[in-house]
């Protein structure tokens, strides 16, 4: 029987309020976009849910590609397994510890308590056995008391086990050993062991890292299991991805065996589609605005690539894990509006899918940014989600006005305005962290916009901070899940190494990129990909003699000594506006094993034909922020402009998922791709 062609891909996002599915068809090059509400209750059955409104079939799909923050929701809402961890003798507190540092929110709050470590002390032992700093073996490990341990863990109803031991980034040796002895005594128990997720240094960061890793993974590899079984029960024939933090995919297998790269899986797909947009439409500085229904997500590209950091802050514990830099507020289409001692307040509490915001019927009695965006005139009650979903107007209305006009005592349209006020001062202060506290002029960026809420928010912001242009991309509902499409398959590793950038140590350098190369063949051998498919890149984290933290510099095997240094120079006096003759010192090796993945391309789009009148189909009073009431706006259909098209706001632009908001003194042009490129003008 001759097998089935495999002509789609596939790929699916998963919200606070709606999961967002996107099929390409590689033989005509179409995007087809599906939602489907998120079930908090069972996570995958939204994606099934999803999946079949998008009427893909499964046994004609190449690949599937998934990204969720369902780890990152267990840490933050602490609904992960009982975790316990195995350690060195007279280090189970080492996790507890921490760092002794405070916020720098709390520095001056007297009152202060940290949060209560996820690990009990009761479910934290350890054991005998040490390596000192160089990795050899100072005393023996005692297998009998990992043994003793682990019963004792597994008799206490632990149900994720950590491992963690000192200089094990050096040697793992005593770490595989400890996990083989647990696991061939207690195998039911899933086990995590820090020289698998990460050779770093610092041993409290490098065990926060894998108690994390621990903690989530009953959960992501419960999800998982249902979800990949679900899929091949409905003839899924290709590969099942799963997104990494830091950008690009991996095997559902490799992501169950180490969950804490997927913590930011769903917003990094939308990073890479930004960065693809980025060098498709040559613009070196972009800022990307994910607005969800529950979070704005922001982040900065730069020379058309994004910022990946190597430490990230989940809840208050540090992680050692590649990802991007994303600053996350919780501000979305559904954060609840709420009133404190007089003064209006927007999230980061959200109504999500359950019950939702008024407007859509289903309990919610909170009112929330779509009950204002429906009061101002900005969505169709009718139409909303391509007509799938129907708002109660009058609900929403009601809601606002009991809750939120007559406690500041003012009329409902100045009170649903002012919900936007606060959404945009509180985006301005994200942005101004990647930009202004960096030394970034903000002005100098473009941004991209996208999320449900996206381009119906932006234009106000594009308004406050005076950028030169906003772009609304294509299906920008689904735009994260579009950039999932266009990703290849990541695998990356690490080896801290400290000694001095000199051409003296370069065959040391070289000799430990050597093994981090083989084992990154050997990961994307492992998923699939041929040779040919195969890209290495290697960086350098560097710093000054004395520092404490460094840069990552991007390097070639071939180049000379004295050229990282000075590129490493160059970068220092970009981030921290200067440069030393100090020696300069090498903190960790890097590599990024890169699989490279057949990808769609944005096609060049006929021209208009017709004027831009063609694509209007009504108007209807609408708030206009720069007159400050409200006025009639044209409503038009995207999917009748094209490019050369120019509108003067205001205006709407409709696509039935997403709604772009055109305000009075804006002009809104569609570019060659079929983007929305909108620029302050006159009005």
């Amino acid at each position: 029987m001759a097998e089935t062609k495999k002509r789609f891909r596939i790929a699916v996002d998963i919200g606070g309020t709606f999961v967002d599915a996107i099929q390409f068809d590689g033989v005509e090059g179409s995007v087809r976009l599906a939602k489907a509400p998120t079930t908090p209750g069972q996570p995958y059955e939204g994606v099934l849910e999803a999946i079949r409104r998008l009427g893909t079939p499964l046994e004609e799909t190449d690949i599937f590609v998934h990204g969720t923050t369902l780890g990152l929701n267990a840490i933050l809402e602490r609904k992960g397994a009982i975790t316990g961890i195995l350690t060195n003798e007279g280090m189970r507190d080492v996790f507890e510890i921490g760092r002794a540092d405070v916020p720098p929110l709390q520095m001056y709050n007297f009152a202060y308590e940290r949060p209560a470590p996820v690990v009990k002390r009761r479910h934290r032992i350890g054991v005998p056995g040490r390596l000192d700093a160089a990795g050899d073996i100072v005393t023996p490990l005692d297998e009998d008391a990992v043994r003793a341990a682990a019963a004792e863990l597994a008799g206490a109803g632990v149900q994720a086990l950590a491992i963690s031991f000192l200089h094990s980034y050096k040697n793992p040796v005593h770490e595989e050993r400890a996990a083989e002895i647990v696991r061939e005594h207690f195998p039911q128990l899933p086990v995590s062991i820090s020289s698998e997720i990460t050779r770093e240094y610092r041993e409290y960061e490098r065990t926060a890292t894998t108690v994390l890793d621990a903690y989530i993974r009953p959960i992501f590899e419960a999800y998982v299991g249902k979800l990949k079984q679900a899929l091949l029960d409905k003839g899924l024939g290709g590969r099942f991805l799963i997104m990494r933090s830091s950008g690009g995919a991996m095997t559902s297998e490799v992501a169950t065996r180490a969950p804490i790269f997927t913590v930011m899986s769903g917003p990094s797909g939308g990073i890479v589609g930004a960065a693809y947009i980025a060098r498709l439409l040559g613009r070196d500085h972009l800022l990307s605005l994910d607005y969800g229904g529950t979070s704005l997500d922001a982040s900065v590209i730069e020379n058309m690539d994004p910022l990946v950091m190597h430490e990230a802050t989940l809840e208050h514990f540090p992680a050692l894990i590649p990802i991007f830099d994303i600053r996350c507020i919780g501000t979305g289409g559904g954060s609840i509006a709420w009133v404190q001692e007089g003064l209006l307040q927007v999230g980061p509490q959200s109504a999500g899918a359950v019950p939702g915001p008024i407007a859509y019927g289903k309990g919610g009695v909170e009112p929330t940014t779509t009950d204002a965006a429906l009061v101002l005139g900005y969505l169709d009650a009718e139409a909303f989600l391509g007509g799938a979903l129907s708002l109660d107007a009058a609900a929403a209305r009601r809601g606002m006005e009991e809750r939120i006009a007559r406690v500041l005592g003012t009329d409902v349209l100045t009170a649903s305005a002012g919900v936007f006020d606060v959404l945009i001062a509180r985006t301005v202060g994200a942005i101004r962290e990647i930009t202004v506290e960096r030394g970034k002029d903000p002005r100098d960026f473009s941004l991209l916009a996208f999320g449900g809420a996206g381009p119906m928010i932006a234009p106000l912001l594009a308004r406050e901070i005076d950028v030169v242009d906003l772009i609304v991309p294509n299906v920008p509902a689904a735009f994260s899940a579009w950039g999932m499409v266009m990703s290849d398959l990541v695998s990356e590793f690490s080896q801290t190494d400290i000694r001095r950038l000199s051409d003296a140590e370069r065959p040391a350098i070289e000799a430990g990129f050597s093994v981090l190369e083989e084992k990154g063949r050997a990961a994307l051998d492992q998923q699939g990909v041929r040779p040919d498919e195969q890209v290495l890149e290697h960086f350098l984290e560097c710093r000054y003699f004395g520092q404490e933290h460094a840069l990552e510099v991007p390097i070639a095997m071939d180049m000379e000594t004295a050229d990282i240094v000075e590129r490493f120079n160059t970068l220092h006096a970009e981030r921290y506006g200067h440069a030393i003759a100090d020696p300069v010192q090498v903190v960790t090796l890097r590599l990024r094993a890169i699989g490279q993945l057949a990808k769609p391309s944005l096609r060049k789009l006929p021209p208009a034909t017709d004027p831009a009148d063609t694509a209007l189909v009504k108007v209807r009073d609408a708030y206009c922020f720069a007159r400050r009431q409200m006025v009639p706006f044209g409503i038009y259909a995207r999917e009748r402009l094209a490019p050369g098209h120019v509108i003067q706001g205001p205006a709407i632009i409709d696509e039935g998922t997403s709604t772009t908001v055109i305000h009075s003194d804006q002009r809104m042009t569609v570019d060659e791709y079929g983007h929305l490129i909108i620029r302050r003008h006159a009005a």
